[in-house]
């Protein structure tokens, strides 16, 4: 495959082009991104849930600025903590951004792994809103609590069964929002989805799990040689809430135990690679529904990354 001839005769008759690199974490899609972006004037968006919110820069492998090779990058470390940034939140700043890339006379590159952020885009989902309900949600909290992550996702499937098969049951904030949506407006999460308003050409990197497991491992001991423990301890010294989405997202959740003297590093560690690799092959799950994907072999992205 000559990916970056490909992409340039994609972009000769695209009338609204949009590039987008998938894959799941520890899968290489930053060096691949750097050199697609290069090629084609790129600007990247990230599609990651967690790399929204600042004090989370090592955990959710934010590349720092001086490191971006001159590439823009979009959506970033725009939120707080504690502040919330719902799907539709993320899907009108993410469409803003690509409009202001086209009026730079740039390509816009969607790049990241989640995937409900991803479909939100491509897929033009049409999202029901409403205000927050702090009642319902507490209750809502009570019951994972209670009776655990699988109960409330199964109370998700007879409210709205397409939810359902999109939110995997440990994403508790997704499962319980979706609730929200359709016990106050009497509608689902997503009503519709219109087909996409973009030429989409769509860029996957897979790797063989054992090889991508590795990966990860690396990935997790790199990200502690950075600072990682210090990054979450000065997350828990701000007494930010456990149960928010900054909070509980991977590489967090997992050293929060070990900062509060409840376990040894290396076995948080063990979790947090036991976690990653896990999401991973969640990760693959969803992409795989994607028609359009062109799939790069490991060796097919470095012949590419280094060419």
């Amino acid at each position: 495959m000559n990916l970056l001839k490909d992409i340039t005769s994609f972009l000769k008759s695209a009338k609204k082009p949009l590039v987008v690199l998938l894959g799941p974490t520890a899968s290489g899609k930053t060096s691949l991104s750097f050199k697609i972006a290069h090629h084609i004037d790129g600007e990247i968006i990230s599609t990651d849930s967690r790399q929204i919110y600042r004090g989370l820069e090592i955990g959710s492998d934010i590349i720092a600025p001086e490191d971006q090779e001159g590439v823009p990058h979009h959506m970033l470390a725009i939120a707080e903590p504690d502040e919330p940034v719902t799907l539709t939140d993320y899907r009108k700043m993410a469409l803003e951004s690509i409009d202001k890339i086209y009026e730079n006379g740039n390509i816009p590159m969607l790049v990241g792994g989640t995937g409900l952020y991803i479909s939100s885009i491509i897929e033009n989902y049409e999202l029901e809103g409403c205000p927050p309900d702090k009642k319902l949600r507490k209750q809502l909290e009570e019951e994972v609590k209670e009776h655990g992550p699988e109960y409330i996702h199964n109370k998700l499937k007879k409210l709205d069964p397409e939810a359902a098969k999109d939110i995997h049951p440990n994403n508790i904030r997704y499962v319980i929002r979706a609730i929200e949506i359709n016990l106050t407006t009497g509608k689902n999460k997503k009503s519709t989805k219109k087909g996409s308003d973009f030429d989409l050409f769509m860029i996957g990197i897979d790797w063989p799990r054992e090889q991508l497991y590795k990966r990860v491992g690396q990935r997790v001991e790199i990200q502690v040689k950075r600072g990682l423990v210090d990054e979450v301890k000065a997350l828990v010294e701000k007494n930010y809430a456990p149960d928010l989405p900054a909070m509980s997202s991977l590489g967090a959740k997992e050293i929060v135990p070990f900062i509060k003297g409840e376990m040894e590093l290396e076995e948080c560690l063990e979790i947090l690679r036991r976690s990653t690799r896990k999401y991973a092959k969640r990760q693959m799950t969803w992409f795989r529904r994607y028609d359009s994907v062109k799939w790069l072999s490991p060796e097919e992205l470095e012949d590419i990354v280094n060419s």
